[in-house]
Order: C-alpha cells, then structure tokens, then sequence
C-alpha cells in the first residue's frame, strides 16, 4: 500500500514533466541599416533584410528559433536543409554573438530550413519555408500600363486589390522617389536615397535581382547625368525610361517580398503579408534622420503583454476581447475592418503593436494614413464617444477602462484581483468621463482633450536633438515623456501653452489637496491623495489594499465605487497630468465615500458632534459616527492610555453631513492591536472632540 500511494505522488509531482514538451518556431529576422552600422557580426554581409519568408534573391537569410511548447530554455539547435533549388550551393552557419543563423540565397526557388531543438522537457524540430525570388515591379503607376510579370498585370482585375492600388498610388511611398528626383528633392538627394525609395535597390552589397539598381544599369539610366533634382526630371524618366517606372517608387515588394516566384507559380506562400513592424525598420531605423523605429523600439507597445486566447466569435471585437488590443494583426481587423482575424495563441505567433497597427502602408484618408475606426466603434465603455480626439482616436481605442463604472460596480457576481476598469485607463480620465460618481458629486473635466490630437500632441511631440541620451527615448514614436535613467520629463509638447516649464514638477497644484500642509507640484498632490485613499480602503488605518475584504461588503455599493475609481486613476498612470482637477475630485470624492469614512444620510446638521462607538466594548471591529454643519478638514486618531497615536483613520476635507467609519482594531502598521482602553479623538473645524472605548478579546 506505501509503494503505491508513494508511486502517486511521483506521478502527481512530475505531471508538470511528463505532459510538457518542447515545440520549436524558426523567425526570420530583420537587420535594419542602422543594425548593420553597428553590429559587427552582421559586417561583412552588408545586407539589409526585412525578416520576411520571402527574400530577393541572393540576399542574406538570418534566422533565430525559440521554444513556444513550454517555458524551458533552448538549450542546442541543429539546421540542416530538408531541400533546395537545384544547383544551390547554399550553407547554413552560426552567427554567435546574436544567437542567430544564416544563410545566402544563391538560385531563384523555395528552401526548407529544418530546426531542432533540444531543450530540458525533450527534442523536437519543425521545418520553415524561405522563398527566394526576383523582383517583377508594380505595374501600372502613374499611368504607365503594367506588362508581365508586374504586380498589376494580374491583381488589376481583382477589386479589393484594385481598391488597395488605388490608395496606395497618391500615397507618400508611392509618390516620394517621383517628387524627390523632381523639383521636391533636396540638393544631397542622391543614390544612397534610393535605397528606400525605390523597389529591390541593393543595400551596399551588390545583387543582380532585377530591382531598381539592376533595370536602371540594363535601360541605361544614371543618376549622375539626372542630378541634382529639377522639375521635368520625372516626365523625362517615365518618356525615355517607361520599364523603369514600375520600380521608381515603394512599390508591393518593399514590403511583401520579391514577386517573381508568385507570378510565374501562382503560389500564394511565395508571396508575404507582413503584419509585424520589422519590414517597416528596413527603411525607418537609420541614424539619424529616419529613427521612427529605434523610437518605436524604446515604447511599450514593442513588448505588448501576451493574452491570446481562444474566445468564441460572439465574444471577439467587443470590451472584454483581450486579443483586439495586445495583438496588432486582431487590432487591424477589429480597428479598420470589425473583422476577426486568427487569434495568436503563444508568443511566436503574435504581432507587436507597430506601424501596421496604425498606419494603413497603403495609404488612407487619414492624417499619416492612421487607420480610421469602424462606425461607431469610437466609444468609451459607457456609450460617450471621443470621435472628436483627432488622430488620439487610434491611442484611445486600447487605452480605455473597457468598463462601465455605473453598471460594473452593482453587479455583485465574481470579485477578484482583476475587478474593476482595465489596465491602462488614460482614455476615459483625459476625456473625464466613466469615474463612479456618488450622491451629488459632479466631476469637473479639464481641457487637455482639447489639444490637438489629443494623446499625439503631448506623447509625440519632437524627440531632444542628436546627441542627447534621451534621443529616440522620448517623444516621437517612443510616447514616452519621461526617462527614468537621467530622470529627464519630457514637457515639449506642453511648452505651447506653459511657457517656461522644464519638467512636471513645474506644475504646481493650487491648494493641499492632500492635508500633508504642503502646496506641492501636481503629480504629488494626487500622489498623497491616492495614498490617503489606499489608506481609507480596507484594511482601513493601512497603506495597503485588501480587495477580498471588499468582496465579503457586497452591499457596500459606496465601497466599490471608491475601489474602482482608485483603480481607475492609478491605471491611468500620469498622476493627474491628463486631466488634474477631474482627477483630484475623483480621489477626494472617492476618499469620502469609501469604507473609511461614509456618509450615512443627506441632512445637514447644526452643530459638530462626535458619538460613541458601537458596540462598545467591541472584538473585532466598532463603528464611529461623527456629524459636520460644514466643510472642514477631517482627522479622527485613535490613541492608547499613554496618549500614544495607534493609527489615523481619517485625514481628510470633508463635505457638510453625517458619516460613519469603522476601525478594526488595527494599528498603523496592520497589526492586531491588544485588549485595553484607546481614545478616540475627532479634530474639525477648530473643534476637538475624544471620546473612551474598550476593546476585549
């Protein structure tokens, strides 16, 4: 009998072993110009990638693997080659120092790479698919009829892709080589310009791929008898050079890879669909003029938090889909299309929040071809729309409390840890709406939502100049306004209507909104007045917070408003500089009505009055009812024989009324204090007021 319950608890100890196993995903990786620069490894290929399965030919492919199958480490890989284009000489090696490996396209055609890892739950390989192909052309643009084997030759007659053609060929990409060569250009523009703004130029190394560089040599085309750009230079290259238009410009294959093996082959997985942000890098991360990148890789969004999970359709695209918001693919479709698109279920599979996410790459209607929203979809939880917030709108369709404060805090059902608005709350406390309100409170909302573009006029003003630690760190595409390394505040965008100020602590609050007796800088005031809140909260007396104790006082409709609007300005994280005065209200108001201190009726009364606990003697906790004829600043010790002070449990301005708080028993520091006479003793107004109980155990 011992010998089998020991075996169980073998089997019980090592289930976790048993049913997990490795299950290894190749990625293709990036190297942006700037990578390239520094990265010593990376030198002698001289060779800018986008990370796509698809590749011009006779390019670099680097490649990296991780284990998606369970949390252990890699701890080897082998790569071999299941197949190749025939005459291929290609070779996979190592590039230790980034832990990735390589390979050079050599023939046009497919190769399948094959990985095995070996990690502490097992070994297991997988298998990926590199297309290398030539490049084929757009087709079509700028009214130059499109001829095999462009892009347009075939998907003109299709409609959604004509629909897509049609945006992106008065776009920015479209139109930039064209307007810089022409009277637009600057005086320096030059070939090394055209490595982005043209279909396939080669990025230092030399490559025959039929791009722009190659069709340019073949024509007959040089830059040097066309510079420096003049109006007529366009018009002369479209007369002289008609098969070099379908190059001159960001065309289909910048970003979805070399066409040529999808147009002879029709094969749908030789061509890509990059929804993540790293073929955007290929152009937009090179020091120091085109950082938009590197700045987007110093923000947040680059390391979303994973929460794909499997929801049934009913549930996808509304408040409580997690994946609309920390997957850019389901953002795109839910943002643009109310589409659902496949759900990423583990950290290979996802797609950071990046410029895709944003910004349609074809073009659109919006400022910097931001994506626009589908109807009416540009809402907080609680029906009041911010459509007006400009190019915020795309900022505040994540950054939102995706609950309804005054239908959230009846429901009675399930509380736990995560009860209350969603994290990152910034939404609805700039635009001062969906705090919990309570009897008479009115929440008065600043102007900062007036700014143009609300969140964008602040988060992205201009990054500091080259040269600077914080370049690329704040503003811009980082939305970051503060550096913690040099403690720098970024208040750029702010400067336009403060003049003057260098940093947030120049903002200075007009009263002690948080009775510490000192007038202090906005974010400090709010910080003291969330603090006083924490401490109003149960357990009240401590800095702390017990949400299950909240949870046992389901009929404490007061108590959970104060909780949820703690929660709620807390999330939003900027310590009222989104909208100040809206923000001190909601904490006071909320201070107020929590369980530290309620108010128990409407009438006012005449007189300051102070009564006497009950129960009294109590074990484990006593209420205190105190009544105020007007509004005063409140404190309410409690003391010990020897007059020493156990713990406060108001401290705080309050309005004319009466109210009722409780006290457990606890000291300052939330221990159990012990059997014996205390005092209790209410300041307000001038008036002091203290009274005996006992406490028995």
């Amino acid at each position: 009998m011992k010998k089998t319950i020991t075996s169980l608890v073998i089997l019980v100890l090592t289930a976790g072993v048993l049913f997990s196993a490795p299950k290894p995903k190749i990625l293709p990786q990036m190297v942006t110009p700037d990578m390239l620069k520094n990265t010593p490894a990376l030198v002698p290929d001289s060779c800018v990638t986008t990370g796509l399965p698809v590749v011009a030919n006779k390019l670099w492919v680097y490649m990296s693997v991780m284990n998606i199958g369970d949390t252990a480490a890699v701890q080897s890989s082998n790569w071999t080659f299941d197949s190749k284009p025939a005459g291929s000489t290609a070779t996979i090696t190592s590039v230790p120092s980034l832990g990735w490996y390589k390979f050079k396209t050599d023939i046009v055609g497919a190769y399948v790479v094959r990985a095995s890892i070996t990690t502490s739950t097992g070994t297991k390989d997988t298998t990926i698919k590199i297309t290398s192909a030539n490049f084929v052309g757009v087709g079509n643009f700028d009214n130059v009829p499109a001829a095999y084997p462009n892009c347009m030759s075939c998907h003109a007659t299709w409609s959604n892709f004509q629909a897509i053609f049609n945006k992106w060929k008065v776009s920015g990409h479209a139109t930039i080589f064209k307007n810089e060569i022409d009277s637009g250009g600057a005086a320096y523009y030059s070939t090394a310009c055209m490595k982005c703004h043209t279909v396939g130029y080669d990025h230092n190394a030399y490559n025959d791929n039929h791009g722009f560089d190659d069709v340019a040599r073949q024509v007959g085309w040089n830059w040097t008898a066309w510079s420096p750009p003049k109006k007529g230079n366009w018009d002369s290259l479209k007369t002289k050079y008609p098969s070099l238009v379908q190059f001159a410009t960001i065309g289909c294959e910048n970003c979805h890879g070399a066409g040529g093996v999808h147009a002879s082959t029709g094969d749908t997985t030789a061509i890509s669909i990059p929804y993540k942000p790293q073929v955007c890098g290929q152009c937009h991360e090179e020091y120091w003029r085109h950082t938009v990148y590197t700045q987007w890789r110093s923000s947040l969004h680059s390391e979303p938090v994973m929460e794909g999970r499997n929801v049934a359709d009913s549930l996808r695209n509304n408040l409580n889909d997690c994946n609309r918001c920390h997957d850019g693919r389901d953002f795109i479709g839910y943002y643009s299309y109310n589409r659902k698109d496949p759900v990423a279920l583990n950290k290979g599979d996802q797609t950071p929040i990046g410029c895709q996410t944003c910004h349609d790459p074809h073009g659109g209607s919006g400022e910097s071809s931001l994506r626009v929203p589908f109807a009416g979809s540009d809402t907080l939880a609680n029906g009041v729309s911010y459509s007006s917030a400009g190019t915020g709108r795309v900022c505040m369709s994540c950054h939102s409390a995706r609950r309804n404060a005054a239908t959230f805090v009846t429901v009675k059902g399930s509380f736990s840890s995560t009860w209350g608005p969603h994290e990152n709350t910034q939404g609805d406390v700039l635009w001062g709406k969906n705090a919990a309100s309570f009897p008479g409170s009115v929440f008065i909302s600043g102007s900062h939502k007036n700014i143009q573009g609300a969140c964008v006029g602040c988060h992205m003003a201009t990054t500091t100049d080259t040269g600077t630690v914080t370049h690329d760190k704040v503003g811009g595409h980082s939305m970051n306004l503060h550096y913690s390394s040099t403690n720098y505040d970024h208040v750029k965008g702010c400067q336009g209507c403060h003049p003057g100020v260098t940093s947030f602590d120049d903002f200075m609050a007009p009263e002690d909104f948080d009775h510490d007796n000192n007038i202090e800088p906005w974010q400090k005031e709010v910080e003291g007045c969330i603090k006083n809140l924490r401490i109003a909260l149960p357990p009240v007396g401590l800095d702390s917070i017990d949400w299950r104790i909240i949870a046992r006082d389901s009929m404490n409709l007061n108590l959970r408003k104060s909780y949820f609007n703690y929660k709620m300005i807390t999330a939003d994280g900027s310590l009222g500089m989104h909208n100040p005065f809206y923000t001190i209200q909601v904490l006071l108001a909320s201070i107020n009505y929590s369980v530290g201190v309620q108010q128990t009726g409407t009438e006012i009364p005449k007189v300051f009055e102070l009564s006497q606990n009950y129960p009294n003697p109590f074990n484990p906790s006593t209420k205190i009812d105190f009544a105020l004829p007007q509004a005063t600043s409140v404190s309410l010790k409690i003391y010990d024989l020897t007059g020493r002070e156990i713990t406060s449990l108001i401290n705080s301005k309050l309005q004319p009324g009466k109210y009722s708080t409780e006290w457990y028993g606890l000291d300052a520091n939330g221990k159990q204090v012990s059997t014996g006479v205390y005092f209790y003793r209410l300041v307000a107004g001038g008036n002091i007021i203290t009274k005996k109980m006992v406490l028995i155990k």
